[in-house]
């Protein structure tokens, strides 16, 4: 079964055999009965197209009642753009997109330069833009508590202020599954249906489900330069490449996919969803060890989140 094939399913049965994707769901419902202008945040990763699937489970045999948003930085794998494009056009979703070369070129955000420069950091004025655009009072996103210190303080149901800014102090108790969408004029809500699941839990239920995912998770040669221990993609002109930092083609696949000026590869020989699997039950870093944008303070993703960023 791909991505693209709705699936049939017996809920009573289906859902009680996995407690994960039972919650996920519930989520979902619980999304759509107490928001009024919901969109789910879609990056073409695979915490994305897992949210992607689990909402097609929610609402069969109706298709997924509220659009995706994707907020592009222009510096994204071409691979992650092909397969977004293949997916919406093939479940006849609604996409839309921003784009952060608009903030820049209106003056808005500037962009960086020099060696670590990466536009992941510019994409928080443009969702913010984009959520007041559209009036989306709930946004649904993929982040799980596993990921990162910041990201293991949000509750299922995280508000932000009228700015957009999320208070780490001041969350919602969350007792019994209970779900509050109750928001004050101006709040928003970013919602994480897969906020207990694990890296390894989404691999093995990407795996279970036989759902499409991008080629570039999986073992594949590439251009690609060491810096700072890490392995950068030489094969477009968007990360920055010192004369001194040598070239050569490696197999690699990636375990995250962001902008590609902050993402690094890995290397890696997994090239089926089982190998994937199998390498990542073995692993002792974190997926997100391969983002530098992490990386650039003890506290780079907080700040990030208190500032409006998913």
């Amino acid at each position: 079964m791909d991505i693209t094939t709705q699936p049939i399913i017996d809920t009573k049965a289906t859902l009680a055999l996995n407690p994960l994707e039972s919650e996920a769901v519930y989520i979902f419902r619980e999304v759509v009965a107490q928001f009024d202008r919901p969109v789910l945040l879609f990056s073409g990763g695979k915490d994305s197209i897992t949210l992607v699937r689990l909402a097609q489970k929610a609402f069969f045999p109706a298709k997924i009642p509220f659009p995706l948003l994707h907020i592009d930085t222009g510096h994204n794998f071409p691979e992650t753009i092909a397969f977004r494009d293949k997916l919406v056009k093939e479940l006849g979703l609604e996409l839309i997109v921003r784009n952060v070369q608009d903030a820049i070129d209106e003056g808005r955000v500037t962009e960086e330069t020099g060696k670590y420069a990466s536009r992941n950091m510019l994409q928080t004025t443009t969702l913010l833009d984009a959520l007041e655009e559209f009036k989306f009072d709930a946004a649904i996103g993929g982040a799980r508590r596993d990921e990162e210190k910041a990201r293991a303080k949000e509750r299922i149901f995280s508000v932000r202020d009228d700015f957009g800014q999320w208070d780490e102090k001041n969350q919602r108790p969350e007792l019994f599954n209970f779900l509050n969408g109750n928001i004050d004029h101006g709040q928003n809500v970013r919602v994480f249906p897969i906020s207990n699941w694990t890296e390894l839990d989404v691999w093995s239920y990407i795996a279970s489900e036989k759902i499409e995912i991008p080629s570039i998770y999986f073992a594949h040669q590439r251009k690609t330069f060491l810096r700072d221990g890490m392995l950068w993609s030489a094969q477009d002109d968007v990360v920055f490449r010192a004369e001194d930092e040598e070239v050569v083609e490696r197999t690699v696949r990636f375990r995250t996919v962001g902008d590609m000026s902050c993402t690094a590869a890995v290397l890696s020989t997994a090239d089926t969803i089982e190998k994937v699997v199998g390498e990542i039950r073995t692993s002792t870093i974190s997926e997100r060890g391969a983002r530098i944008d992490d990386k650039r303070s003890e506290a780079a993703m907080e700040k990030r989140k208190q500032q409006g960023y998913f």
